[in-house]
């Protein structure tokens, strides 16, 4: 039987001659994909070469694009929620997205994220906007950390990290809101004499006060918009009407500094202003600038909040304002009076004024170096030697005690795991900082900003050392570290309520800020000036 032509038929499919279908020989494989490779690298110049061969690339946990890019938007969420450096976040989504091959751009704004997906074939692009908030957790962020380097290392593909991000956002807090308040209570406990020179009467009120802090925060404040507008002000207004009042009392035996210090201690936006200066020094303007500036009016509602609780309670105790005013004069070693000086007896020998040269008009400065209730001013409180034991600042030997405890404590008020080989690390850099700290400041005197870095450089040198050699996570073992350096170098700035200021308040902290934000930086690039070439993102300060 004679074979019709197939393109006379109607509805047939035109094939090429030398189709399969047609010349019946099957490709037994596809092109080499290695060969394919190295006649692109033959085509590029050294350089560009080099660079090409020292990408990592996603080769045994390939995934579909789809699966890519829910990772990257999980991982943006992750890291916005859990509270990870905002200056390194698009450096680590960048990198994500490079070793995944996915085309990306992202735009880090406060409290929102900008993901934008090319694709290259249809000219097109796709646009989401992550928006989040949420506060620091060190056990959260470490495990999301881990969920990311699995990833870039190709050790986990890109569709089951996204589930186990998933189970890490829907998950609860680690620890419940009561073990959070007792936590925040011994917190306030320990820094009032390790900062502020507090007795240990003071501890308990300054850990009462905190309690009660962190309560209206996780309990109120969080369920209430209404409420959480005022909550600063309201909490330091009662802080401050407390303190003063029991610093009011005869005796004398409390103090005002460092009971109203200590229990505002975990509302301070430290961590707020350190990452503003982190952007800034990054040169991410926006950002940073607009962090600064939300920090600053925080810190003035703190501020004001204080001087107002103050002012109240002398309100309705004149008695104490008075006592107040004459106690501050009695303590002055200098007086300054301007006018006019005239003496009213002549006979006095050469003097300027018997020689006819009349008053002498100027400011005059008179000084008292016999002054003895100045010698029992520590720290700000009033501490005579006739005082009991439980009424003097703290011994020595005493922080060998309270700043190990203080670092554990902090690391777990900061959602840190209690069983964890993180733990042991924070504990031990936070040591170090107030170590190199207390050691600075010995020798440099009325300089926090310069003391700061100093700490700030040592935390920075451990932790980055602790990432690269032994494969631990730089961020999450530094942050008890540095946040230990806020409150020492406000205490050696005047303390937190430096003349009840909001403003002398916030250049304390920027100068604090400012040299913690220089050593970590000058540290950083310390420890990554040797060793191999990091491809995935530096996850640290």
């Amino acid at each position: 039987m004679r074979r019709s032509n197939s393109d006379n038929s109607q509805n047939s499919q035109l094939l090429d001659p030398d189709d399969p279908t047609i010349t019946g020989v099957r490709k037994k494989c596809l092109d080499d994909y290695d060969d394919e490779k190295r006649t692109a690298l033959r085509q590029m110049d050294y350089r560009r070469r080099r660079k090409e061969k020292q990408k990592i690339k996603i080769e045994f946990n390939v995934t579909s694009i789809i699966h890519r890019h829910n990772f990257l938007l999980k991982l943006a969420k992750a890291l916005m929620t859990f509270g990870a450096p905002s200056h390194r976040i698009e450096s680590q989504l960048l990198a994500a997205a490079r070793i995944l091959e996915v085309d990306a751009e992202f735009i880090h704004l406060p409290s929102v994220i900008i993901c934008s997906f090319g694709d290259n074939d249809t000219m097109t692009s796709e646009t989401h906007f992550i928006k989040s908030g949420g506060g620091l957790s060190l056990g959260s962020l470490h495990k999301v950390h881990i969920i990311y380097r699995g990833v870039v290392h190709d050790e986990v593909s890109a569709r089951k990290a996204t589930e186990q991000l998933d189970d890490l956002l829907s998950a609860k807090p680690l620890y419940p809101w009561w073990f959070r308040c007792i936590l925040s209570f011994w917190l306030s406990v320990l820094i009032c004499p390790l900062a502020f020179g507090g007795s240990f009467i003071d501890m308990g009120i300054a850990g009462c006060g905190a309690f009660v802090l962190c309560f209206l925060q996780l309990r109120v404040a969080a369920k209430s918009a209404m409420y959480a507008n005022v909550f600063e002000i309201t909490t330091a207004m009662l802080v401050s009407f407390t303190a003063r009042g029991l610093s009011s009392i005869r005796s004398q035996i409390f103090c005002y500094t460092a009971v109203s210090s200590s229990a505002i201690i975990g509302i301070l936006p430290g961590y707020l202003i350190l990452s503003s200066s982190l952007e800034l020094a990054s040169k991410n303007i926006v950002c940073g600038s607009v962090k600064m500036v939300y920090a600053l009016i925080y810190t003035l509602f703190l501020g004001f909040g204080l001087q107002i609780g103050s002012d109240l309670y002398l309100l309705f105790d004149p008695t104490a304002r008075h006592h107040l005013t004459t106690l501050a004069a009695d303590i002055s070693t200098s007086a300054t009076i301007v006018g006019t000086f005239a003496a009213d007896n002549s006979t006095s020998g050469n003097s300027s004024l018997s020689s006819g040269l009349g008053p002498v008009y100027g400011t005059f400065t008179f000084t008292n170096n016999t002054n003895v209730m100045q010698n029992d001013i520590i720290d700000g409180c009033y501490r005579p030697k006739h005082f009991g034991w439980y009424l003097q600042p703290f011994p020595f030997w005493t922080q060998f005690l309270i700043v190990p405890l203080f670092s554990i404590l902090s690391s777990l008020a900061n959602l840190q795991p209690w069983r964890s080989r993180q733990l042991p690390v924070m504990v031990v850099i936070s040591c170090a900082s107030y170590a190199s700290n207390k050691v600075a400041n010995h020798y440099i005197f009325n300089r926090s900003d310069i003391v700061s870095a100093i700490g700030a450089f040592t935390v920075g040198l451990l932790g980055n050392v602790y990432s690269r050699k032994m494969g631990g996570t730089a961020f999450t073992s530094m942050v008890t570290g540095v946040l230990f350096l806020v409150p020492s170098g406000l205490s050696q700035a005047g303390g937190i309520t430096a003349d009840g200021s909001g403003v002398d308040i916030g250049s304390a902290m920027i100068a604090v800020t400012i040299g913690i934000t220089v050593g970590l930086f000058m540290s950083q690039a310390l420890v990554y000036m040797f060793g191999t070439r990091k491809n995935a993102a530096v996850f640290s300060f």
